[in-house]
């Protein structure tokens, strides 16, 4: 079997409209590509002809593969999915509607090709360099406010976070312990890549909208899963504001009976005494529950270290299984 340089991943769920558009653009854009490559189409349970219309596109041409499941599941099964059959050394993944040109695949094959020292190359149309056009102005306003939480969330190191259009190196996202199956699974890559210390680099790219097919966006539900990733990566963005918040109030309400003190008509037993205790005691206990949250994060990063040196020894003792086993087949012949 000959090795493959570049694994495309595209999940695909009722797509069957743009199948013979989009097994096109990737053709024209992989004509010159000078290694060996495949085109991984993931079929996430689609309930109409799209599984049908791909395998018959796939059916005379090696570079494509068509696999899947029966039931919808959610973006992030379907990616797990591919991962796991992807046989590149470079696994890209791409929206199947090619809202961003497949060009962007090779240029992030280039990056990480050119460059050892980078493990993750993220395709961004919000960074500075990067532009968007065609997409409805109130979906382009949910991702862009939603993606600057999430830059907050992440320290401030990449513009955008939610973006499907991403290369890897094989073994980097191989070693990650995945689980999401929604579209929470990029967020869910980014958070394990950045607390292992992967070397990660964003490049500007164009996002133009939707051409066929309906679009898979729901605001309710990317809103909840970026404002919960947003306080799950930075807790005390949520316990710092509400701790600092009551400490506020007990403080104003402290100045207050204070100067009721100094006019001699302080009431020990009025409720305000009370709501300042509670105020202070409140504050107090909600930023303790911040630091002990920053203390799980830190927990968290080392769980990742223990699954990541698990999977390696699986898949190095999975190997030393397999030459075995052709040892013996050897020796026995």
């Amino acid at each position: 079997m000959k090795e493959i340089d570049l694994s495309i991943i595209a999940p695909m769920y009722n797509e069957e409209e743009n199948i013979e558009r989009t097994v096109t653009m990737i053709r024209d854009a992989m004509k010159d590509f000078p290694g060996e490559w495949e085109f991984i189409m993931v079929d996430d349970g689609s309930t109409d002809g799209t599984r049908a219309a791909a395998e018959r596109a796939a059916k005379d041409d090696p570079h494509l593969r068509v696999i899947g499941y029966s039931t919808n599941a959610g973006r992030g099964k379907a990616l797990r999915h591919g991962f796991a059959a992807a046989r590149g050394k470079v696994i890209a993944t791409t929206d199947f509607d090619l809202s961003y040109h497949p060009d962007h695949i090779l240029r992030m094959y280039e990056e990480l090709v050119k460059d050892p020292e980078v493990d993750v190359i993220l395709a961004s149309a919000y960074m500075p360099g990067g532009s968007v056009s065609g997409v409805p102005w109130f979906r382009l306003f949910v991702s862009k406010l939603g993606n600057k939480i999430l830059r907050f969330a992440l320290g401030g190191r990449f513009y955008t976070i939610t973006c499907i259009v991403r290369a890897y190196r094989r073994d980097v996202i191989r070693s990650l312990e995945l689980e999401s199956d929604g579209k929470e699974i990029h967020l869910e890559i980014l958070s394990k890549l950045v607390a292992l210390g992967y070397n990660i680099r964003e490049i500007p790219a164009h996002l133009e909208g939707r051409k066929k097919g309906k679009s898979k966006f729901k605001f309710r539900a990317t809103t909840l899963s970026h404002l919960l990733f947003g306080l799950f990566e930075r807790p005390m963005m949520l316990f710092g504001f509400l701790g600092a918040f009551f400490l506020l109030l007990g403080f104003l309400v402290g100045l207050y009976l204070l100067s009721v003190y100094w006019q001699g008509r302080l009431n020990p037993w009025r409720p305000l005494m009370t709501v300042l205790v509670v105020l202070l005691l409140g504050g107090v206990q909600i930023f303790s529950f911040g630091f002990l949250a920053v203390q799980i994060l830190g927990l968290r990063k080392l769980l990742y270290i223990v699954q990541r040196e698990n999977r390696q020894l699986n898949e190095k003792l999975a190997k030393l299984r397999e030459g075995a086993d052709k040892a013996n087949d050897s020796s026995e012949g």
